[in-house]
């Protein structure tokens, strides 16, 4: 990942941000004034480091932007393109934690370990995922695309709910 690459990045994480927030009035308030906004443009500059394993380089940024935006991403933890951090103050993300394309992240969530796993220890959000506030998502589990997880859920383990879509035919079912 190159420094084109890590400012498009930004530029696409501002962008959702934008069309996420309704409160959203510019580019230049979201890249100014949102303590999300920071914290993912730090994040991004730390992972940049972190893969090119510059680890306390990494480490430093990321506790630097923790004091300041009270919002802790691990410069390990991968986050993929256009993430809307909401509000952000208390969000919790490990350093083997995964997010999915477009996801939406409320304050004080907490994607972590249990402190039972070695290896992967932190969940993985699909694409699309939104995670309400104060949810805490631990351990190595893996939350699927447009899925939704309620505020203060609790999510240690995975239950498997399938629902069938129907089609209305005639008004009969």
């Amino acid at each position: 990942m190159g420094w084109n690459i890590l400012i498009d990045e930004i530029i696409l994480d501002v962008k959702t941000a934008k069309k996420m927030d309704p409160a959203a009035k510019s580019y230049a308030e979201i890249l100014f004034l949102y303590q999300g906004g920071h914290a993912l443009i730090t994040y991004r500059i730390a992972h940049w480091l972190y893969i090119r394993k510059h680890f306390f380089l990494a480490r430093w940024i990321s506790q630097h932007s923790r004091k300041r935006t009270l919002i802790e991403i691990h410069s390990g933890a991968i986050l993929g393109h256009g993430i809307f951090i909401d509000h952000g103050a208390g969000v919790v993300i490990g350093e083997t934690a995964e997010v999915g394309d477009n996801c939406l992240i409320y304050q004080c969530v907490t994607l972590g370990g249990t402190g039972k796993d070695i290896g992967k220890r932190h969940p993985t959000l699909g694409k699309n995922v939104m995670v309400g506030a104060s949810a805490q998502v631990l351990g190595p589990i893996y939350i699927g695309d447009n899925c939704k997880v309620a505020s203060n859920a609790v999510v240690l383990i995975l239950y498997l709910l399938v629902l069938q879509k129907r089609e209305c035919l005639l008004n009969q079912w």
